[in-house]
């Protein structure tokens, strides 16, 4: 039933002949009843008449406005050569609904007003001669109801159509915006990382061209110093080789570092300050490092102070006046470990996606970013039983 259906839907035009047969055989079958009952011959022009309506149905859907000119056309004949009704005569109906719903507006103000003077021409035409003019009228009236019923249900097809169709539209138009600002949210954090990057790497050369001037001061009087010094401008040059690579991933075309002086960005040593500023603030942190704390590369620190900054400022903006939280910072052997947690009443995860919330990021999307930057992983969501929960994983080598 469901592949019929679907087939009658993609094929308006075939279902609308059907019912222009069924009406052109019930017509001619009508007709000749008639003819054989009353035992006269009926006008010549009855079947081009009763065609002609059948057509009118056949093509009601795919020209309104052409079909409902030749029906009044039709109709007119009717009463000028004295063609009674026939059957085929419910066709009138059909078109006042038809141009109602799909029609021009100038063809369905036309279709109510030759709907509702169809009847009374008729009645005129072929009066009732055994009945009373009272009788008359009242028959002419309920005649041209179901002409009004049938221009009032297609017009309420069309404003119910129009209504959907603004809706529709309505969102798409908040889809592809919704889509235009997560673009525009990724790209400014995006910019804002690779600036941030870009301070590592020009601090990490700063520090190497300071070793190199002390080696060079002291190669001759104290080489041990000098080694100790080249050693140190070869891992912090390989640290910021490391970091220019994420940088150049980047980086976009066209975007400037704004001027002013390189400075070291915050590292992981001083995510414990950063949880002493949330508890002086009124939010109660539970701060927690497992494993032998060691030096990690600074977009990893970077990446994971980031993190917990974004999180515990959501944690005050939307765990409500109790809420608590908690953080985990755990020392793998090939990685760092952070798990974020809050037991506040929290936002809604739509909010998180799109970045609704104050801070130095732009929510989850800024999250993703920058442990995508690193080669990390990050879950997030809502916990069983209330609060927001941040399970992210970095690691200490960068994936290529």
């Amino acid at each position: 039933m469901q592949r019929l259906y679907d087939f009658l839907r993609r094929h308006p035009t075939w279902v609308d002949g059907f019912w222009a047969v069924v009406l052109f055989g019930l017509s001619v079958v009508g007709g000749a009843t008639v003819e054989e009952s009353h035992g006269t011959d009926l006008p010549a022009l009855t079947v081009p008449v009763v065609l002609l309506l059948s057509l009118v149905v056949a093509l009601r859907r795919r020209m309104p406005e052409r079909m409902l000119v030749l029906a009044l056309a039709v109709g007119v004949a009717q009463l000028v050569v004295d063609v009674a009704t026939v059957p085929a005569d419910f066709a009138l109906l059909v078109i006042v609904y038809t141009v109602a719903a799909i029609g021009a507006r100038w063809a369905s103000r036309l279709a109510l007003t030759a709907g509702l003077c169809a009847a009374p021409l008729a009645q005129l035409r072929w009066p009732n001669e055994d009945q009373s003019v009272a009788t008359n009228v009242a028959v002419m009236i309920f005649q041209a109801v179901p002409f009004a019923l049938a221009w009032v249900l297609g017009d309420s097809i069309r404003t119910r159509r129009a209504y959907f169709a603004q809706l529709e539209e309505r969102a798409a138009r908040l889809e592809k915006e919704r889509a235009a600002q997560a673009k525009v949210a990724v790209a400014a954090e995006r910019a804002r990382i690779a600036r941030e990057l870009h301070d590592v790497v020009a601090h990490n050369v700063s520090v190497m061209v300071v070793q190199a001037d002390g080696a060079a001061y002291v190669l001759d009087a104290a080489p041990d110093q000098a080694k100790k010094a080249l050693e140190t401008i070869s891992s912090t040059g390989r640290q910021a080789l490391a970091e220019m690579r994420r940088l150049l991933g980047v980086l976009r075309t066209g975007e400037h570092q704004e001027a002013g002086e390189y400075v070291p960005q915050p590292d992981v040593r001083q995510i414990e300050d950063l949880v002493g500023q949330c508890r002086e603030s009124g939010l109660p942190v539970d701060f927690k490092v497992e494993g032998t704390p060691r030096p990690l590369p600074s977009g990893v620190e970077l990446t994971a102070y980031r993190i917990v900054q974004e999180a515990l400022t959501n944690t005050r903006k939307h765990g409500g006046p109790n809420a608590g939280a908690s953080v985990r910072l755990v020392y793998f052997d090939d990685g760092l470990g952070l798990l974020v947690e809050d037991d506040g009443k929290g936002a809604p995860h739509e909010l998180y996606e799109e970045g609704g919330f104050d801070g130095q990021g732009h929510g989850l999307i800024g999250m993703r970013e920058r442990v995508g930057m690193v080669g990390g992983t990050l879950d997030a969501g809502p916990r069983p039983g209330g609060g927001f929960r941040i399970s992210v994983l970095l690691p200490l080598k960068p994936a290529h």
